[in-house]
């Protein structure tokens, strides 16, 4: 009796513990890495300098790696953004009329003319108006800015859309937090209602999430069918554009504008390698697919990755993201005062980092699934997810800081080695080799930027150029540590809601 009652007292580790388990390893990860360098380098500072050798040596594999991939990336998108798609899919395609879309952007105080804008932007995209239904989703913690927004929509621009639908998220609803994803989630309820009226295929209606300010490129529709069209699996498959952050980065800071271009070259990056692809930010979908894994998740903040998860897992391994080379454009985290815009900048980088909440939900779904996934892309995804946010919280530290400091406190007996005498030219040499990457990067940036206003003088190229110097402190100050703020709150699970990253253009 006594020992079936341990075995049962043993086996009482609730779902909640186990996955609150899950929760604590990603930043305990960290934290380990970051520890242990920090004792080596003061009690085995030898030791430590052989770790940082070997690890500056990988880093600069991983920026080679990107270079490439990031260069390929760039010149499929200059082809891609020559063609004229809207023709290509009318001759070429027999069953593109078939299609429809069906777009959502999701609403929560922005102002109205950064509404109007990216309306007008899909407005000049539109290929032909029957096809399209525009749905703007608001909160009834809003109503009164979401039904001004709403009308002001429905009378510049119905004519220009088969439809324009709001659908209001009531507050405080239960089994939910507030923010985009609780938003999407009730948005798509109430249009899955609508669809069945309208008695549409749901294969047939290709579904689009915007951020609120994303601005479209003008053939972004037209080849996004023609790439649903022509794809073989068109309903296990999101299609994922390059993400800009344009429409107000002239007169945003510089660690903004540093940040918002990392971001920018890391989707170049990822569209050319495809193997770890995942949805970010604005992208789109078949509403069969989103109808199939009952809509957004609505207790998560990284709905717009999550929601590429939901599909790999209900489809058993067999989903993916097509990469689509052309730009959306959104606003950068800009306010009114330069340090009102930094600390945006560092919930917005923590909100992403908060992606971290995958890792958990990943091992937890795909032991449910036992062998309908395969085991290697189980540890494929797991290992993306929590490298990733790794790298992010560890690398920036341990390169600029952590790798300096077993030099400084090494003792005379290490300092008189052979090895100690030739560290810095070998981590210098490796340190130029790393910089290749910010190089491209800072290259890549002047094609990218929008036409300068005429309020602002030419010599500002020179500072678009010259902030590139300030990636190593920005990437620790508003990168690695929000990074780590986010997996130390996860932890301790001190689990973070929606921050709505405030964005504001200059007047």
């Amino acid at each position: 009796m006594t020992i079936k009652l341990h075995v049962t007292q043993k086996n009482m580790l609730t779902t909640f513990q186990k996955y609150r388990l899950l929760e604590i390893l990603p930043g305990l990860s960290i934290w380990v890495t970051l520890i242990t360098a920090l004792v080596l380098s003061v009690t085995q500072p030898l030791w430590m300098i052989y770790v940082v050798i070997l690890f500056d040596i990988y880093w600069v594999l991983r920026v080679i790696n990107f270079s490439f991939y990031l260069t390929v990336s760039w010149m499929r998108f200059h082809k891609v953004r020559k063609i004229d798609w809207k023709d290509l899919m009318r001759h070429e395609l027999t069953d593109w009329e078939e299609k429809r879309h069906v777009i959502f952007l999701t609403l929560y105080k922005e102002e109205w003319e950064v509404v109007e804008t990216g309306i007008q932007s899909i407005v000049d995209a539109v290929y032909q108006k029957d096809r399209f239904i525009i749905v703007i989703a608001g909160e009834e913690r809003a109503k009164e800015q979401y039904y001004d927004v709403l009308e002001k929509a429905k009378v510049k621009f119905g004519e220009h859309f088969f439809d324009i639908v709001g659908t209001l998220h009531p507050k405080d609803l239960t089994g939910e937090i507030a923010g985009k994803g609780s938003n999407l989630h009730y948005a798509e309820s109430q249009m899955k209602e609508y669809i069945d009226k309208q008695g549409w295929d749901y294969t047939k209606v290709i579904t689009t999430i915007f951020d609120i300010d994303t601005i479209c490129h003008v053939q972004y529709f037209a080849y996004l069918t023609y790439l649903y069209c022509t794809h073989p699996t068109p309903t296990r498959t999101s299609f994922q554009p390059i993400a800009l952050y344009n429409n107000n980065i002239w007169d945003s800071p510089a660690p903004l504008r540093i940040m918002s271009f990392g971001t920018t070259f890391w989707t170049f990056m990822s569209l050319a390698r495809q193997d770890g692809l995942v949805t970010f930010s604005s992208h789109s979908m078949s509403w069969q697919a989103i109808v199939d894994v009952g809509f957004h998740e609505k207790r998560i903040v990284s709905e717009d990755s999550r929601i590429f998860y939901q599909c790999l897992i209900h489809y058993n391994g067999d989903y993916r993201v097509t990469p689509l080379y052309l730009p959306v454009s959104m606003d950068t985290v800009r306010d009114d005062n330069w340090w009102a815009s930094i600390k945006n900048l560092y919930k917005q980088q923590r909100r992403w980092a908060w992606g971290v909440e995958h890792v958990p939900y990943l091992i937890t779904e795909f032991r449910k699934k036992g062998k309908l996934i395969p085991l290697w892309k189980k540890v494929k995804w797991v290992f993306l997810e929590w490298e990733g946010k790794w790298s992010w919280g560890c690398v920036a530290i341990l390169i600029t800081i952590l790798g300096q400091l077993p030099m400084w406190m090494a003792p005379q007996s290490v300092r008189q080695s052979a090895l100690f005498f030739n560290t810095p030219y070998l981590l210098g040499f490796l340190m130029k080799m790393a910089l290749m990457g910010m190089v491209l990067s800072a290259l890549l940036s002047f094609p990218l930027l929008p036409q300068r206003p005429k309020s602002h003088p030419k010599h500002r190229y020179i500072f678009m150029l010259l902030q590139w110097a300030l990636l190593p402190l920005t990437m620790i100050l508003v990168s690695a540590v929000p990074a780590i703020d986010a997996v130390t709150h996860l932890m301790f699970g001190k689990y973070l809601g929606f921050n709505v990253s405030q964005k504001k253009r200059k007047k």
